[in-house]
């Protein structure tokens, strides 16, 4: 049986991050484990928030998992608060990857072709850090962008350019990488680059709309279970991550609070 660490904000109110992405690989039978970077008062959506910075924490939990001889089969890292924290996960990422854990690495900065409030360029500096550990990268455009540092194109890419979009995670240090909530030669796509076999793919898919948070957190949770509980390719698995985030958008429609999330537990037969 595979299993996971999600190192990760913990946010008390809002169906985000952790919270999203246990239930969903608790269901698809990956037992996950967490590591939190920061306890957060409520998702950042709503404008006014505290949050509480873990890394004293997060110092003194490694040598005591060394000792005790923990391991995970991988490992899902998420929002870092600290340049010291980014290079303690990036160190103990890269001490497990050399015993075979898979890394992937959820970029969470923003969306729309802006940050999200609270973040700025020092978290986009940390997170290429992490780029450079990532067996997996899955950024959405916007994150891309940033972290490739060059503009959004509001108006959309041609394949081309999300190819060298693409290439530029691969640069920063990612084996492989997806990017979603891309507008690719006018339609809504998902496009990814998948190092064991060498080629690009694209998805395309209907957009829904209005905003739900925690969309993204659904997506990397079906696509880690994919891959590590069904075994499956990684654009099968990116599809079947795309299919789940519809079905689960459009079950939750009659919710009004967007900037809490998706109620996940609703929605696990859909898995």
């Amino acid at each position: 049986m595979k299993q996971i660490l999600l190192i990760n904000d913990i946010a008390g109110y809002g169906k985000v991050g952790m919270a999203a992405m246990l239930p969903i690989l608790s269901y698809m039978g990956i037992p996950a484990f967490c590591l939190p970077t920061a306890l957060v008062s409520n998702t950042l959506n709503y404008g006014e928030f505290t949050q509480m910075d873990t890394t004293d924490y997060m110092r003194n939990v490694f040598p005591i998992w060394q000792h005790l001889g923990f391991h995970f089969d991988a490992i899902c890292t998420g929002l870092m608060f600290s340049r010291e924290q980014a290079e303690l996960v990036g160190a103990y990422c890269r001490e497990q990857a050399e015993k075979g854990c898979t890394v992937f690495v959820d970029p969470v900065m923003g969306d729309g072709y802006e940050l999200y409030n609270g973040i700025d360029q020092r978290q986009v500096e940390l997170m290429r850090r992490m780029v450079g550990v990532a067996h997996l990268v899955k950024p959405n455009y916007t994150e891309a962008c940033f972290l490739a540092g060059v503009p959004c194109q509001r108006g959309g890419i041609t394949h081309d350019g999300a190819r060298r979009l693409l290439d530029s995670l691969l640069l920063i240090g990612a084996r492989s990488a997806i990017i979603t909530s891309c507008i690719i030669d006018g339609r809504n796509m998902v496009c990814g680059y998948d190092a064991d076999s060498g080629e690009y793919f694209f998805h395309e898919y209907e957009e829904i709309p209005g905003q739900f948070h925690g969309t993204g957190d659904i997506f990397s949770a079906v696509l880690i279970g994919s891959l590590l509980g069904a075994g499956q390719e990684l654009p099968t698995a990116t599809r079947r991550a795309m299919d789940a985030v519809s079905q689960m958008i459009e079950r939750n429609r009659d919710v009004t609070d967007h900037n809490c999330g998706i109620f996940i537990e609703r929605c696990l037969d859909l898995l």
